[in-house]
Order: structure tokens, then C-alpha cells, then sequence
């Protein structure tokens, strides 16, 4: 019996994620299909896991972002800039579509308590209002409170303040946010059990109509994705090098995009990219730089899932999104995407600063959270797929436009070179 527990407790604390997350939704399932008495039971675990999310999320958001800001190395020389521009701008293009597919396809969450503690916006005033009231508040009571986006101004605050610290310090910092994210992984690593629990408690109080909701709302987070994928990005392709971009989109999805979408980590795909990029022959000291940050800030994948998420809360509140507030929205993902964290499920956990600025509480937030959870299995691996090809379309892009530039520029200078050479 112990040897079974044992193995056991090794399978979940190392075992495939993917494959546990399955086991989890289908245990789930047959639970609740067997017994709703039952399956109301293990909702505990479902409570317990949306708990410890809520728990760490506000230090996750607040330790990242100042590590992050306080390691970037000042008047640090790249030729990055065309290729940072463009990962920001397809983040934010990414929350534009996933924007209009939440209009054209809204979604509604079967969620618990909806009603209590929400206060809905009534217009964009009273929106960026609220923002600006929830940026000068005190950082302990931002922490107390999830609020949000006072964390991350004070985050991004302290962060440029770090910068000019101790190497020592800064490594502080970096361990700290090391230590967050080991953390984090061990809660993520519960998402089994949580999903099991919410799972069953779910069908056996809603019914399994409930399953249905959850596969509309994957199939529009991947319908935005493939949009992404197959037209957004190559247009932006198509400005860099003006031909045909579909070899090069093709290529990139085919050769990083799939090992992306079964490692779930932009970060560990770098090699894949890197190993692209020395193939693609493009300049080293352009690629070295900007796949590594692409590993953090180009993140259409996280803003889709940011936006998506949060208008479907918004949805089933109904909250009214008007156009400002809908690019006020657009641009509040695409900055919570460039913070998502490295861990598998890290755009999920930055869902309540999006929610914030709706006045949608912090407890229905994360059961927002937990619901991202249950359909992380394909939409986190999708996700990482378009983030991690995205990084090496646009270097490849960028580096082949430049490259392209001085071939023009060295054959209508080669008739003065020969002149001055006479």
C-alpha cells in the first residue's frame, strides 16, 4: 500500500502534466456522471487549488516583473529595434482579434457567486478612472487586495529603481524570482487534482451542458491563435520583405511552432530557434539578442488567452464593453502578456489585472483562472506554439530584410565604387 502511494505521489510531483491534466478532466467527468453527491464532495480540491492560486499570483506579478526590469543590462547596444516593434505589435494585434471574436463569439462561464461584490463600470470614463485610482494606492494594501495594476506600477516602479543597485542585489532579486517561480510550478503541478475537483463539482451542480461552454470557449481561443498564425503574422512579414511570407510562416511553424506546442515553453524552444536562425544563416548578433527576448516580451499567444479570458468573465457578469473600453482592454493584455510568467499556465495567472479594471473581484477572477486550467491542456500548447514561431518569423524577417537593403545598396553604389576606384 505505501509503495502504491508512494508512486503515486512520484507520478504527480513528475509525472507528464499534459497527461495528468487529462486524467484529472476525465476522472472528473465519470464522477460526476456516477455520483453528484459525490462529486460535490471533492470540490474541496477544486476550492483549495483556486485558493493557492489567488495566494501566489499578486507576489508572482510584483517579484517577476521587478527582476525582470532590474536585470535588464543598461545602454545595452542590439539592432533589435524593426524586430521589437514587431513582436509588440502583433501582442497587440492578438488582443484586437481576440476583441472581436469575444463580440462576435461571446462566451458565458459557469461560475459561482457572480453577482456578489461586482460593481460594473458604466462607460470608459469611470474605467480609466478607476485605473488611475488603483495605480496610487499603497503596494502593501495592493498586494492585501489583488489589486493588480497598483502591483504592477509599483513592480515596474522599484524595478527601474533596482537597475541602478549592487550586481549583488540584482541577483537577490533574480533568486527571488526564481524561488516565485519554483513555487508557482509546485502549485501548477496540483492543477490535476484542482481540475478533478472543479470538474466534478461543476457537472454535478450545473449539469454536462457545462462541457460545452468550455469547448466553445477553446475553439475560439484557437480559432484567434490560427488567425494569428496564418494571416496577421504574415502580413507583418509581408511589410518586412515584401514577397510571399508563407515559405518562411510555414517553415517556422513547422519547425518551431510544433516542438513548442509539446514542451509548453517558449524559453526551453530557444534552442530550437536559435538552431533555425544559424541554418536560416541569418546574423548571430542579431538572433543571439532577439530570440532570447522574444522568449519574453512577443506574446500573442498570452494576449489572445488574456482577452479572450477576461471578456468571457465580462460576459457572463454582463458588464457593457464599449470601443474605447475595448482598446483600453487591448492594450492592458497586450502589456499583461509581455509579463506572463515562463511556467506552463503563466498567462492565466495574469488574467485579474485584465479583470481589474471591470471591478470584477479577485475570487471571480481566479475562477476564471481555474476554468483556463481545465482547457489548458490544448490551449497553453497552442499558445507556446505561436509565441515560441513567432519569436524566429520575425528575426528571420527582419534579418532578411536588412540583408536584402545592403544587397540593394551595394549594387547601385558598385558603378561610383568603380569610378572612385579609376
Amino acid at each position: 500500500m505505501i509503495k502504491k502511494n508512494n508512486k503515486l505521489m512520484l507520478w504527480l510531483s513528475s509525472g507528464n502534466l499534459i497527461g495528468q491534466i487529462i486524467a484529472g478532466l476525465l476522472a472528473g467527468i465519470l464522477l460526476a456522471a456516477v455520483s453528484k453527491e459525490s462529486a460535490r464532495d471533492v470540490g474541496l480540491l477544486g476550492e483549495l487549488f483556486v485558493h493557492a492560486l489567488k495566494a501566489v499570483a499578486p507576489i508572482l506579478v510584483l517579484v517577476l516583473v521587478i527582476s525582470s526590469i532590474a536585470n535588464h543590462a543598461q545602454g545595452q547596444k542590439t539592432n533589435i529595434k524593426p524586430i521589437a516593434i514587431l513582436y509588440l505589435l502583433s501582442t497587440f494585434f492578438a488582443a484586437v482579434v481576440a476583441v472581436v471574436a469575444s463580440f462576435h463569439f461571446p462566451q458565458v462561464l459557469s461560475l459561482t457567486d457572480v453577482h456578489q461584490g461586482v460593481t460594473p463600470p458604466r462607460g470608459i470614463e469611470e474605467i480609466l478612472r478607476g485605473l488611475l485610482l488603483s495605480v496610487v494606492v499603497n503596494p502593501f494594501d495592493a498586494l492585501l487586495n489583488a489589486n493588480y495594476i497598483g502591483i504592477l506600477v509599483w513592480a515596474i516602479g522599484l524595478g527601474l529603481a533596482f537597475r541602478h543597485s549592487s550586481d549583488t542585489t540584482r541577483q537577490v532579486l533574480n533568486d527571488m524570482s526564481s524561488a516565485v517561480t519554483w513555487l508557482v510550478r509546485k502549485v501548477i503541478r496540483c492543477a490535476p487534482l484542482g481540475i478533478f475537483g472543479l470538474v466534478a463539482s461543476v457537472l454535478a451542480t450545473n449539469g454536462f451542458s457545462a462541457l460545452w461552454s468550455y469547448a466553445t470557449l477553446l475553439s475560439v481561443l484557437l480559432g484567434c491563435m490560427l488567425f494569428m498564425a496564418l494571416v496577421v503574422n504574415p502580413l507583418l512579414v509581408f511589410w518586412k520583405i515584401r514577397r510571399n511570407p508563407y515559405p518562411l510562416v510555414f517553415l517556422c511553424l513547422r519547425e518551431s511552432g510544433v516542438t513548442a506546442f509539446f514542451t509548453r515553453s517558449s524559453a526551453a524552444n530557444i534552442p530550437v530557434n536559435m538552431a533555425i536562425a544559424r541554418r536560416l544563416n541569418l546574423d548571430e548578433d542579431t538572433y543571439s539578442v532577439s530570440i532570447p527576448l522574444g522568449a519574453n516580451i512577443s506574446m500573442a499567444g498570452a494576449s489572445v488567452t488574456i482577452t479572450v479570458m477576461t471578456l468571457a468573465a465580462v460576459h457572463t457578469l454582463n458588464i457593457a464593453v464599449d470601443l474605447p473600453t475595448a482598446v483600453v482592454l487591448s492594450l492592458v493584455a497586450s502589456l499583461c502578456a509581455c509579463g506572463a510568467s515562463g511556467v506552463a499556465g503563466g498567462s492565466l495567472l495574469l488574467i485579474p489585472v485584465a479583470c481589474n479594471m471591470f471591478g470584477i473581484p479577485n475570487d471571480i477572477a481566479m475562477q476564471v483562472v481555474a476554468v483556463g486550467f481545465l482547457i489548458s491542456v490544448l490551449q497553453d500548447s497552442a499558445e507556446t506554439a505561436l509565441n515560441s514561431s513567432t519569436d524566429i518569423l520575425f528575426t528571420a524577417a527582419v534579418c532578411q530584410s536588412e540583408a536584402m537593403k545592403k544587397s540593394v545598396s551595394g549594387t547601385a553604389e558598385s558603378p561610383e565604387r568603380q569610378a572612385s576606384v579609376r
